[in-house]
């Protein structure tokens, strides 16, 4: 099966040439205790069987600057693609955004409003401030990586969505849903955003470890969830190395839980999707 990852992270060995600057003021437990470089990433996919990976900015080491993953891919363009950290309030939001895209190399760009060092889900994301961002990111059809927590921020994120129709959202993680709490109620929470077209979500080991936990239970989740979005607005990411399991068994995990899909969606899921939201993945490698 073709797999693209459509989340991971890679750091640095060198902190003179990248230095840290995390998003507020502490680097993640994971960015110390087990890095992955690019080149250690590239193996690491050889040995899962992935073709291409989006390398998404490590914001809680690197917070804004995104010099790495844009080098990274840069470096191997047959491998990968950059997601950058992106400010919506700085200054002349649109203009920086255009030349991320168009002259630094970035392919997407990511909001971090909430994370393991974040723990208070910031609003900022939806205030009026933003909306030139937000008008900019649909005129220029690029993807939005956005990071937060659903419950907390649901409201400002429909808000966001109903005020600009057409930007092409990537929800992290899904949003964190309470699926051990339950999966049925966590699939409705989820299926009930899917009328918002450009809203497309991110599937990783945050989602599926607490799916796997639940066992058969798990469809009561994916079943509400594949038929509202459909498979071709979910992409597959690892997570690596915040998630502690090895490349190969994230995608183990992967394949375990959504078994019960039909294989149609499976290949949309593991790479079609993720195509669509990064159309210069086509192009890699030809």
């Amino acid at each position: 099966m073709d797999i693209i990852d459509t989340h991971c992270h890679v750091i640095a060995e060198d902190r003179e040439q990248y230095p840290w600057s995390p998003i507020g003021g502490k680097a993640s437990a994971w960015a110390t205790s087990r890095p992955v470089t690019t080149e250690d990433m590239a193996a690491r996919m050889d040995e899962a069987g992935i073709l291409q990976s989006v390398l998404v900015q490590a914001t809680t080491a690197y917070g804004y600057n995104n010099s790495y993953v844009r080098d990274s891919a840069a470096a191997h363009p047959e491998r990968f693609l950059a997601v950058g950290t992106f400010d919506p309030l700085a200054a002349a939001a649109p203009e920086r955004l255009a030349l991320a895209l168009q002259g630094q190399g970035l392919a997407g760009v990511r909001l971090f409003t909430s994370g393991s060092t974040v723990p208070t889900q910031g609003e900022w994301f939806a205030a009026p401030e933003t909306y030139p961002f937000w008008r900019a990111a649909a005129e220029l059809d690029v993807t939005v990586c956005l990071q937060l927590r659903l419950g907390a921020a649901t409201g400002q994120l429909v808000d966001v969505l109903e005020r600009f129709p057409t930007v092409r959202v990537l929800l992290d993680h899904i949003g964190y849903p309470d699926i051990a709490a339950g999966p049925a109620r966590a699939g409705k929470e989820v299926a009930e955003l899917a009328g918002h077209p450009g809203l497309h979500l991110k599937l990783t080991h945050r989602n599926l470890e607490p799916l796997h936990a639940v066992g058969e239970e798990a469809i009561e989740f994916l079943t509400p969830v594949v038929e509202s979005f459909g498979a071709g607005r979910i992409a597959w990411g690892s997570n690596l190395p915040a998630a502690e399991q090895s490349l190969p068994e994230l995608v183990d995990l992967a394949r375990t839980v959504l078994a019960p899909l039909p294989a149609a969606a499976r290949q949309e899921i593991f790479a079609g999707t993720a195509r669509r939201l990064y159309s210069s993945l086509g192009r890699l490698g030809s």
